[in-house]
């Protein structure tokens, strides 16, 4: 009786290939994110020192106390908080909209679906700066085609200023989130759809019991994303300081590392942007954390 054997597979090293397309990501991976990290970390360890009220500046090794000024500032733990709550309030009504258009365009009742997700993506086509002067402009009661509103509320005022940053931000990023949505949606085989249909179940039923739970991954990762943007918000709200006296220099925790650069202080703004880091860290890693023991339970 005779044994049929499988040709012996030989292993071919790609190591150099490898190595050619890794290394420019290496390099500037290294240069542009590494590196200023580091820098970063050394600059808000270093303190100025002058001996005398005139005499020559010096740099020395202050060890935290650059991080000590940072947790006694309060204006930049209050523009942490605000961020927060921009944050609860802001991202599910910005990721709820993006899946609504995203189950929209990926519905079978929908006509015209070239033009509706072209129409939902534009926006996020308006740089930050420019739908931040539009939008500054139709919430302004001098500026605004609308001004028989807008001289009734006050969208810049102290009270409403944070939700009409909100809005320009969930307009602007409503159409990313929804395409990563929906990219998610059209790797759902159609089969899962035809053995729905079968069983009676309706369009409602088939998006709440298959398409959701399916684009699951996705709407956390651009949740993760939104978690990030939050917290480093700055063109906006740096726009909004011109039409609203509301916005202060540190009104988010971006632009009171950019205030404290300004001065210039570039340590104890250093030490900002390190706990900023940080807390972003903690709070996109927790939220991740968090959705995968959901998903697992």
């Amino acid at each position: 009786m005779t044994t049929i054997t499988s040709p012996r597979r030989t292993r071919v090293s790609h190591k150099g290939a490898i190595a050619f397309f890794l290394i420019p990501f290496g390099v500037l991976f290294a240069l542009f994110y590494v590196v200023p990290i580091i820098f970063a970390m050394i600059q808000s360890t270093l303190v100025v020192q002058r001996d005398g009220t005139f005499g020559k500046a010096e740099l020395v090794f202050g060890g935290l106390s650059q991080y000590a000024l940072v947790f006694q500032n309060e204006a930049f733990w209050a523009s942490m908080g605000r961020m927060l709550l921009f944050g609860v309030v802001q991202v599910p009504v910005m990721l709820g909209l993006a899946l609504l258009f995203a189950l929209l365009l990926d519905s079978p009742l929908l006509r015209g679906k070239r033009f509706f997700r072209l129409a939902f993506f534009v926006p996020y086509a308006v740089p930050g700066v420019i739908a931040a002067i539009m939008w500054g402009s139709l919430f302004s009661p001098n500026l605004s085609p609308f001004s028989a509103v807008t001289q009734q509320i006050d969208f810049l005022g102290a009270d409403l200023v944070l939700w009409s940053i909100a809005n320009v931000v969930t307009w602007v990023f409503v159409g990313y989130n929804m395409l990563i949505i929906y990219s998610s949606l059209l790797s759902i085989p159609s089969e899962l759809y035809e053995a729905a249909r079968l069983d009676g179940a309706g369009q409602f039923r088939i998006a709440w019991a298959i398409k959701i739970p399916l684009v699951r991954p996705a709407i956390t990762m651009t949740a993760i994303f939104s978690i990030i943007g939050t917290l480093q918000l700055l063109a906006e709200p740096q726009v909004f300081r011109s039409f609203s006296s509301a916005v202060t220099s540190t009104f988010t925790p971006n632009m009171a590392v950019y205030a404290a650069a300004s001065i210039p202080n570039t340590h104890l703004a250093a030490a900002f942007s390190v706990v900023l880091a940080l807390i972003t860290f903690v709070l996109s890693f927790g939220f991740m954390r968090f959705t995968q023991r959901k998903e697992i339970a």
